[in-house]
């Protein structure tokens, strides 16, 4: 079994505003369509985000378990190393589908091939022309190592660790690679 991981403990810094909350066309708020496909796909999903968020107005569905990160304003690394010591404890996953809360549009075929090739003892990284993106899925093993980070580096340094690990699976879905930094992506 895979467990979903959905990042969005951030600061929007870029975007100018809390982004999570941007409405998209669609209506929902970003980080609400990025949990759509997490959701769709995995029985198993969580979200990381900071201990003042009101998660009902992110956007977060009631099925999502909700981790705060005390330590997000310290960097991704802190945030993730959070939320994977909330998920070591209480879920049976061999692995995590790392997720970012602002990337609406990875196809639901792309997720499934990725989740095809998720095992305990590997890593899977989608690639889309040459360009490595997510999710990124890392098996039960690295689990310790996601736990230690900290920084604002995310999970590099896990993927540098473990080069042998790695399945890289190239697809062709730009989705993969597109986040929304700047309110133009969202109007």
């Amino acid at each position: 079994m895979v467990a979903g991981l959905v990042l969005a403990a951030g600061f929007s810094r870029r975007f100018g505003s809390d982004k999570r909350c941007a409405r998209l066309r669609s209506g929902q708020t970003l980080l609400g369509a990025s949990l759509v496909l997490p959701c769709s796909q995995l029985e198993d999903v969580w979200v990381v985000l900071r201990p003042e968020d009101d998660s009902a107005a992110l956007g977060v569905a009631e099925r999502v378990r909700v981790v705060r990160s005390e330590s997000a304003a310290l960097g991704m690394g802190h945030s993730l190393a959070s939320a994977m010591r909330a998920i070591s404890e209480r879920s049976r996953a061999d692995a995590v589908a790392i997720i970012l809360g602002d990337m609406p549009w990875i196809s639901a075929d792309s997720l499934g091939y990725l989740l095809a090739l998720a095992s305990p003892d590997h890593i899977v990284v989608p690639t889309f022309q040459g360009q490595p993106g997510h999710p990124v899925i890392f098996g039960r093993r690295f689990w310790p190592d996601l736990q230690g980070l900290s920084g604002d580096v995310g999970a590099k340094p896990v993927l540098q660790a473990y080069p042998q690990a790695i399945r890289r699976l190239q697809l062709n879905d730009l989705g993969i690679l597109r986040d929304i930094d700047t309110p133009g992506f969202v109007e």
